[in-house]
Formats: structure tokens, sequence, C-alpha cells
């Protein structure tokens, strides 16, 4: 069977305050014509759909666009990420099940089992579907939305978050009596991952770090939650965020994870790069003018610039300077005086920096490890 995995789509984030619907668009549009070229029959989103609780009607337009178009040459399966509202994500489900796309939240809802297109479910419940295509060829897929106790309606207990993991994946695994080619898919972060600047930090503060040897053994799992594309393991696969989202990912190629799955294991896989998103670079100049002819340069990238400064900008070099659209982040550097831009501001700094920072000043130390996970489990859902 011909799979796709993506994840980490984050319809509607902005970059630093600027909107971006016309590449998640693109974007999206770049994944149905893989899809389309390649014969793909299953398309796997691993979570992250929206970057808020609450997206905008402009970004759920973009989803369902996306989706339809995906529906039309294969069978389109998502569950939630920590950036979604299950519920809301869900909503449509019956709706969409008749598209022969399934969406499924922590609510672990089996799918509807009907022979739609070309690839469809043929056996599911709660936290796993088999699908089946023209040829006879089934491939079991366990299902685990972004793990907490919440979503789940689960109680909290003594029982450790490694403890709750491996009962939820062994929980997802029971359907497989036939041994059949299978994927995990699920929105976690496992250990060894590599994190950038736009990952949630109750992940990276090892609260809720799934170990590797939890994984199950089967053919290949499908990740998402970590923005950059890497390998965990013999065959764990994070295919990265579809759009560079800070700075950091300058130089980062992003792409989707494209593989033939059958009983031997996976064969062909190919990492296919997106080529309709924009770049993000990183400039250094001296000077105001040396500034501008870099963005002119670039000006098909969005830029982050650097000036390394004898004296403040002026007014005017400052207007200059911003009249390139391309131009969404400033930062300076003055030799010898202090600037003000130059200086560390609340908004450079992670929440965890934050909560370091005003616990010191109000206790004198630092916060216990334990108290610093709470406060960040608290952001987690906002």
């Amino acid at each position: 069977m011909k799979i796709l995995h993506t994840s980490d789509w984050h319809i509607g984030k902005k970059l630093m305050g600027r909107e971006r619907y016309d590449e998640f668009r693109a974007a999206t549009n770049e994944i149905y014509e893989i899809c389309r070229d390649e014969g793909v029959e299953l398309c796997l989103i691993a979570g992250d759909v929206y970057d808020t609780y609450t997206p905008s009607a402009e970004a759920e337009e973009i989803f369902f666009d996306a989706v339809e178009r995906l529906s039309t040459v294969c069978a389109v399966l998502i569950i939630s990420g920590n950036h979604d509202d299950y519920v809301r994500l869900t909503a449509s489900r019956a709706l969409a099940e008749k598209h022969n796309v399934y969406i499924i939240g922590n609510n672990l809802v089996r799918v509807d089992c009907d022979k739609r297109s070309n690839c469809y479910p043929v056996q599911s419940d709660c936290g796993y579907v088999i699908f089946e295509n023209l040829r006879g060829e089934k491939v079991y897929v366990n299902t685990l939305p972004y793990p907490n106790e919440a979503r789940f309606k689960e109680e909290k207990t003594d029982e450790s978050f490694s403890d709750r993991m491996k009962r939820w994946i062994v929980y997802g695994e029971r359907g497989n009596a036939e041994k059949l080619p299978a994927i995990f898919l699920s929105h976690i972060f496992v250990a060894g991952g590599t994190a950038g600047d736009t990952e949630r930090e109750i992940d990276l503060g090892g609260a809720r770090l799934v170990p590797r040897e939890l994984l199950p053994e089967g053919s290949y799992c499908a990740l998402g939650h970590l923005h950059r594309r890497q390998k965990i393991g013999k065959n764990a696969y994070y295919s990265g965020a579809i759009m560079r989202f800070s700075f950091d990912e300058s130089s980062a190629e992003k792409s989707v994870n494209v593989f033939e799955l059958n009983g031997d294991g996976i064969s062909d896989f190919r990492q296919i790069a997106l080529k309709s998103i924009k770049n993000l670079v990183r400039l250094e100049a001296v000077s105001a003018e040396d500034g501008i002819a870099l963005l002119k340069k670039y000006s098909d990238d969005y830029a982050e610039l650097t000036l390394n400064l004898s004296q403040p900008l002026t007014h005017g070099q400052t207007v200059e300077l911003h009249k390139c659209e391309n131009l969404v982040s400033l930062k300076t550097r003055v030799e010898d005086a202090f600037d003000v831009a130059a200086a560390e501001t609340r908004k450079d700094k992670s929440a965890s920096e934050l909560f370091d920072g005003y616990y010191k000043l109000r206790y004198g130390c630092q916060p216990s490890g334990e108290l610093k996970a709470l406060f960040l489990e608290l952001t987690e859902q906002e």
C-alpha cells in the first residue's frame, strides 16, 4: 500500500504577527498534488492541523478544502494534536467519513467501515483502524492522538506518564490479530527527538517525554509534534511541519514522507520536498544601507535582519528599512552605546524563562522542576 505521512500543518499560525494563509493554501495543495502524482492510497496527518483551539474561519476553510481534495485521490486519516481542540476538530466527523476522511480525537471512536474508494476501512474500534486497498492489501493503524489524562477524561493517579503511555499504546495494538503490516500514528515527543523554538515547552521539560522503548514494534511509527523532520531508532519518523515557523528553521528543508508498506515492511521510502513555501533567511549587515540592499536581494524570502552599528539608527533609516515588505524581524547591536532594541525584552523569552525570572525575583531562588512542569502544563491549554 502506498502511504504518505505528514503532520503539524498549524494552519493559521503567524510569523511574528504576519498572516500566511496563501502559503498554507499552497503547501496543502502541493501535498494533494504529491498524493495524486505518486498514487498514494492512504494519507496520514499526525496532529496539529490548526495552530489554536479556536482557528479562524479562513483557517478552517483551508483545512476543509485541503482534505476534500485529498479525498478525491486517497483515504485520509487524521488525529488531533496538542494545538487542536479535538472536540471541534471531530465535529464534522460524520460528514467527513462520507468523503473517505477519518478524524480521530481523544474520544477514540471507531470509524465507519464502508467501501468508498480505492482504499477504505474494513475494521475499526476505539484506537485502531484497518485499511484495505483494491488489491486486498491491508494495513493496521494504531491511532493515539496527543495523550494526557484530561483529554482522555482519566483522573490523576500515582500512575506515571510512562506507564499510562504503555497502557494507551498496548490498547491500540489489541486489534491486530492477523499480524498485519502496522503503523503507529501518534502526536508525541519521543525521547531523543530534536525540538525547535515552536514546540510546547511542557515536553521539553521532560514531563511528557515518551521513552523510545515504548514504541510498538510495527513497521512504521508516523509521528507528529516535533517540527524538524527526523528519524528516531529503526522505524520512528517525524515528517516535520509543512512550513518554517521560526527563524531557527531557516535552513531546514520541509517535506512529506512517502513509502510502500506490505508484509515485508517498508520499501521505496522517500522524503519529497515541499517547494511552494517561503524561505526564512537570517541576514546581517553593518549599516542600514547594506541591510536594505540585502533585503532587496532576498525579496522573495521572509527575513530576520541584524545590524551591527556604531551608532543607533535614525528615524529615517528605520522607516526605510520597514518599507521592505519581507522584513519580519529587525535586530540592532550598537557598539559602545546602550541600545534599547538590543536589550532583552519579555517577548523574546520563553514561558519557562519568564517563570524562572519571576519566581527568582519573588522568592530569591529557582522553582522546583515539579512546580515548573505544573506551570507549563497550564500554559499548554492556552
